[in-house]
C-alpha cells in the first residue's frame, strides 16, 4: 500500500471530486449571479444535479481502482473522504439554503461526517485502519441518492434524506466502536 505513487488516478479522481463541489455549490447558492442571467434556475439545479452524479461517480471509481490495481496511498486514505465530504456538504448545504432539506437533518448528518472524518485521519496518523465500513458505503449511496431526488424535486426524497440520516448515525457509531475496539489491542 505505501509504495503506490502519491499521484495515482484514484487520486486524480478525488481531487476532481474536490473541484466539482464548490461549483455545484455555487449553482445552487448563487443563481442570481449575472453571468446565469436569463437561465432558469430549474436548469442550474439540473446542472448542479448533473455535476454531482459526475462527482459521485468518480467516488466509485476511485475506491475501485485503488482496491483492484493496488493504488491505495496513504493521501488517497484522507482525500477520498475529504472529497466525499465536501461533495456532501455542497448539496446538503445547497439544498438547505433554498429550503429543499431539513437544517436538523442536514445538522445531524453533516456534525457526524466531520466528527467521524477528523476520527479517521486520527486513526490514519496512529496507523489505526478504520475504512469505510458496508454500512458506511450504503450510507453514502443513500445520501447521494436523497441529494439527486432532492435536487431534481422528485418524490421521495425528504424520505430518503432521512433515512439517510438514520444510516448516517448508524454507521458513525460503528466507526466509534471499532475505534475504541482497535485502541484497545
Amino acid at each position: 500500500m505505501q509504495n503506490a505513487k502519491i499521484v495515482n488516478i484514484p487520486n486524480i479522481l478525488a481531487f476532481i471530486r474536490l473541484l466539482l463541489a464548490p461549483i455545484m455549490f455555487i449553482l445552487l447558492v448563487n443563481q442570481d449571479l449575472s453571468i446565469f442571467e436569463g437561465i432558469h434556475t430549474s436548469w442550474l439545479n439540473y446542472f448542479a444535479a448533473f455535476i454531482f452524479v459526475l462527482a459521485s461517480a468518480t467516488d466509485f471509481f476511485d475506491g475501485y481502482i485503488a482496491r483492484t490495481f493496488n493504488q491505495i496511498t496513504v493521501m488517497g486514505q484522507i482525500l477520498d473522504p475529504l472529497a466525499d465530504k465536501m461533495l456532501t456538504l455542497a448539496g446538503f448545504l445547497g439544498l438547505m439554503m433554498q429550503d429543499l432539506a431539513s437544517p436538523w437533518a442536514i445538522f445531524l448528518i453533516l456534525t457526524r461526517e466531520l466528527f467521524i472524518t477528523g476520527l479517521r485521519v486520527s486513526a490514519i496518523s496512529e496507523g489505526i485502519d478504520i475504512s469505510a465500513s458496508w454500512m458506511g458505503k450504503v450510507k453514502t449511496v443513500v445520501q447521494m441518492i436523497a441529494i439527486g431526488f432532492l435536487l431534481m424535486h422528485w418524490w421521495g426524497g425528504e424520505i430518503l434524506l432521512w433515512i439517510s440520516v438514520g444510516l448516517t448515525l448508524y454507521s458513525g457509531y460503528e466507526y466509534i466502536r471499532d475505534f475504541f475496539r482497535k485502541v484497545e489491542l
